[in-house]
């Protein structure tokens, strides 16, 4: 999800998209919620670790 959200704002970036920049700042900032409550050990969605 971090990686599909730098493509998206590199894209949105460069075109002058910023419909593509919006959605690529949020899908880093779930991304990287998620990845910290997986590596602090909570579940995250039935899962013990989140990739």
């Amino acid at each position: 999800m971090i990686a599909i959200g730098l493509v998206l704002l590199i894209i949105g970036l460069v075109a002058g998209i910023s419909i593509l920049w919006t959605i690529g700042v949020i899908l880093v900032a779930v991304g990287a919620v998620l990845w910290l409550l997986g590596a602090v050990g909570h579940a995250v969605g039935g899962r013990r670790h989140y990739w």
